[in-house]
């Protein structure tokens, strides 16, 4: 089994990436799934959420309330490292559990890891992937991306984009690039002559 590590700031065309990766074959591990999955309702990540959020971010039915925690973290940065610090070691277990099931099923398996936040998270990374690839588009791009396409307000856009790694900062883990910063078949194109030399 080989495990890619998949990256990208929002809005570059990450999802594309993989959706196009899973029509070759990959088995692909969806790293925002399982940060929805350790805290659901019940769990322990929630439970730690709340204690260090309070009950603003819980939503009535007891779920966790994503836009409301998401104006708290995006807007403060020690507050998102307080919730990366309760969020990245159970994200990590649970994608150890899907890597060890992918290989039981098939030890040659291809396995791609599609992790937005990997150069944030580089301090705490447990996983050594086979190769890294990065899903590339400039910050500006990705802020109209954001405006037109999912409907945020412009402020709002700059500030996700600017919570993040930056590219330079991704960039420099990359072994591989795919360049995003056309439109949706250039996009496909570079994923798939990446993909291509990831399995030469």
């Amino acid at each position: 089994m080989r495990i890619i590590g998949l990256t990208g700031g929002i809005a570059a065309g990450k999802s594309t990436v993989s959706r196009r990766w899973a029509e070759h074959g990959a088995v692909v591990v969806d790293a925002d799934r399982l940060a929805r999955q350790a805290v659901e309702p019940g769990s322990p990540g929630l439970a730690r959420v709340a204690e260090r959020f309070g009950p603003g971010v819980i939503a009535e039915d007891g779920s966790l309330d994503r836009p409301a925690l998401g104006a708290v973290v995006f807007a403060d940065a020690a507050a998102r490292k307080d919730l990366e610090a309760i969020t990245h070691p159970e994200v990590w277990r649970l994608a150890q559990q899907a890597f060890d099931a992918a290989a039981a099923a098939d030890p040659d398996a291809v396995v791609v890891y599609d992790v937005p936040l990997l150069a944030e998270a580089r301090g705490s990374r447990p996983i050594r992937f086979d190769a890294v690839v990065v899903v590339d588009a400039p910050a500006a791009q990705r802020v109209e991306r954001l405006v037109t396409h999912r409907g945020m307000a412009r402020d709002e856009a700059e500030r996700r984009v600017a919570a993040q790694a930056s590219d330079e900062d991704r960039l420099a883990l990359a072994d591989h690039v795919v360049d995003a910063t056309g439109d949706l078949d250039r996009t496909v194109r570079s994923a798939d002559e990446v993909w291509a030399r990831l399995l030469a």
